[in-house]
């Protein structure tokens, strides 16, 4: 991947905002479009895989489907939906709160934490995409991201 002026083949823009925004655009499309291949064989989504990311960091612990939505990258996503697709794969459990009908406890299993380690294995193949970044780099870029979104 290149220039974003290569990359869409648009030689100029309007001031450098427009070509900021063009370019996180694209750059997240790019990145969105690796993380489904990277996924593909594991036979998830990445909204699937965020649910299990999610899901391990409160390990041992169970969390309500709210608690899973607030910590979703991405707000739109059914994560009823979601979390059903997963208990389906025996990714995860769910089961209704003893004193409140209305709450219902997801955890990860044992395979779903399994599955995350094997994908862990995977990211050095995906930590490859950013080896011409460096370390001081990525601090600065994520600065900048944190600010964008200020």
């Amino acid at each position: 991947m290149g220039r974003i002026e290569d990359e869409i083949l648009q030689p100029k823009f309007e001031d450098e905002h427009q070509k900021v925004v063009v370019n996180v655009l694209f750059t997240a499309s790019w990145l969105d479009v690796k993380n489904i291949q990277r996924l593909k064989p594991f036979g998830i989504s990445p909204q699937q895989f965020n649910v299990l990311r999610i899901l391990r960091g409160s390990f041992p612990n169970a969390l309500r489907l709210g608690d899973i939505s607030e910590r979703m990258i991405d707000k739109n996503s059914n994560a009823t939906r979601l979390v059903e697709k997963l208990r389906q794969k025996n990714l995860v459990k769910r089961e209704v709160c003893g004193h409140s009908r209305r709450q219902v406890d997801i955890w990860i299993t044992q395979e779903g934490l399994s599955m995350l380690e094997r994908i862990d294995e995977s990211m050095k193949v995906w930590k490859n995409e950013f080896k011409d970044i460096s370390e001081a780099e990525l601090k600065q870029l994520n600065l900048l991201l944190d600010k964008l979104r200020g």
